[in-house]
């Protein structure tokens, strides 16, 4: 079994600034991609960031310039350090990532962490 455990939400005022993060354990060969993924009350599951396993990164218009995503791979990490926050960036923030593994090293399967709720005061 793989899981994927997100930490660092909360609360926090316009313009403030937080870092989450997310750790990946269990029957992993290979991390391709991880990203993170976000949900606000009535609205779809949108995308927010996502980097492949040389660096690669790819964002949503509205949070570029102000998040960054980065990985460790070694500890199976990915992390997201927001900046410059507003009130629209609130929601329910998902980790994601697609992890072959040692039985079937071919084939990536998509995982996902239990949501990490960030809500920004205005």
């Amino acid at each position: 079994q793989v899981q994927l455990v997100e930490s660092g939400g909360g609360l926090v005022e316009t313009g403030g600034s937080l870092r989450l993060s997310c750790s990946a354990s269990g029957r992993i060969f290979i991390i391709d991609d991880m990203g993170w993924y976000r949900q606000a009350p009535g609205k779809q599951r949108e995308l927010v960031a996502t980097i492949g396993r040389g660096g690669i990164t790819n964002y949503a218009d509205s949070v570029k310039d102000r998040f960054t995503i980065s990985r460790d791979n070694a500890k199976k990490t990915a992390f997201l350090e927001m900046s410059s926050l507003k009130p629209d960036d609130t929601a329910v923030y998902y980790c994601n990532a697609k992890i072959r593994s040692p039985t079937y090293p071919l084939r990536a399967n998509d995982y996902w962490g239990q949501g990490t709720q960030v809500t920004v005061s205005s």
